[in-house]
């Protein structure tokens, strides 16, 4: 990586504010009901302690409106990482301000505290120079450990950076790099993408992207009724974007042009409800008028896990169907199951895949699961992330 990394930085005895992604999901009660992004972040702050560094947390929590709201409080995500560091770690009142700098002036080496919710100051998501400087204030270094923010150019993950030097890569932000960039650069081969979720449209530059690195593409989920509609499947009720119909046959001649496999379902699972208790299913002639495609079928399943089973590397960035219905997971689980038996090296892009291998029980059996979605998503366009070029390059 050309930028610098946490080990390339003296911390001993100095305020390290440190981005981190704690946007944790939160029941009615406020309870965490998923910690991974919390026990993403050990790694980075562990080390920091190590090396008697004074810790300065910064996060944001849900879409506030830019102001105090309970709900959105970050003390919960404080509260489960002192469990997890076994020490204290106290949230603050605010995240900028005179009181808040003369709490982080007191931290003694090895301490740490959690500023209050980023988005409780709308200057935040506006990348304000004031808000970024009554930040900067805070601290002597900075580490960005946030990957799954680091697509946002906001005050805390560029702004910041621009007036703190040394600007480090956590850990967690390294590791995302060094497997999502490893990927595209130097992959393993026999190379396979798998990609999924409602549309083609948000995925078209990945796609493109893609097409140019990749040995095999597998398409599954709503995206992939785009691409049936363009070979002429006559796909019912599901949805699918008549808009973007000519582009998925252009991408499709791209890959017979590139040499690159195209697998599509060969068989679905189609209902005429989403939160029906069964589905039925049809080959691709058979889809009722009626009726939506739901998931991928079984044999379409056995096609893509051959595929993985060939691979040396897996990228996989969205669900086969309707997950959130267990009655329509079974093709998005298959993909997992045939994930974990795989001898590749196997990459899960954020958001819903992650949600997905989680559910599965198969997440320690996968090489790399991203904690960054939309984040892992503009990484694979070829996007320069904001908060990866906000940070010091190594040779500079």
């Amino acid at each position: 990586m050309e930028k610098l990394m946490l080990k390339d930085i003296d911390v001993n005895n100095k305020r390290v504010f440190v981005r981190v992604d704690f946007n944790v999901p939160l029941d009615d009660n406020g309870a965490i009901t998923d910690d991974t992004r919390i026990r993403a972040a050990l790694p980075t702050l562990r080390y920091l302690r190590e090396h008697a560094a004074k810790v300065v947390l910064a996060s944001h929590l849900g879409r506030p409106k830019g102001g105090f709201e309970a709900r959105y409080s970050v003390a919960p995500a404080a509260r489960r990482l002192s469990e997890l560091l076994e020490t204290e770690v106290p949230t603050l009142s605010d995240c900028i301000g005179p009181e808040v700098e003369a709490k982080v002036a007191a931290l003694k080496p090895g301490e740490i505290v959690m500023l209050e919710n980023l988005r409780f100051h709308a200057a935040e998501e506006k990348n304000s120079p004031e808000f970024a400087e009554a930040l900067a204030r805070l601290a002597d270094v900075y580490v960005n450990d946030a990957f799954g923010a680091a697509h946002r150019a906001h005050a805390s993950v560029s702004g910041v950076p621009a007036l703190i030097q040394p600007a480090a890569a956590g850990f967690l932000m390294s590791k995302e790099l060094d497997f999502l960039g490893g990927a595209l650069e130097s992959p393993r081969r026999p190379f396979v993408a798998i990609l999924g979720g409602k549309k083609v449209s948000d995925k078209i530059k990945v796609v493109e992207t893609l097409l140019t690195r990749v040995d095999s593409l597998i398409i599954g989920g709503g995206m992939a009724n785009t691409f049936l509609k363009a070979c002429g499947v006559d796909v019912g009720k599901s949805l699918y974007e008549p808009s973007q119909v000519e582009l998925a046959a252009e991408l499709l001649d791209l890959a017979e042009r590139s040499k690159v496999a195209v697998h599509l379902p060969i068989d679905v699972v189609v209902a005429t409800d989403i939160n029906a208790e069964e589905g039925e299913i049809v080959g691709l002639d058979a889809i009722p008028v009626d009726g939506a495609i739901v998931d991928i079928g079984p044999a379409t399943g056995d096609l893509f896990a051959s595929v993985i089973a060939a691979a040396r590397l897996v990228l996989w960035n969205g669900p086969m169907g309707v997950f959130e219905n267990p009655v329509f997971a079974v093709g998005t689980f298959g993909v997992a199951e045939a994930l974990a038996a795989s001898q590749a090296v196997t990459i899960v892009g954020g958001g819903d895949s992650a949600a997905a291998v989680e559910q599965s029980g198969l997440a320690s059996r996968m090489t790399h699961i991203s904690t960054g979605g939309g984040a892992s998503l503009e990484f694979l366009e070829g996007k320069v992330l904001p908060g990866v070029a906000a940070l010091t390059d190594r040779h500079g």
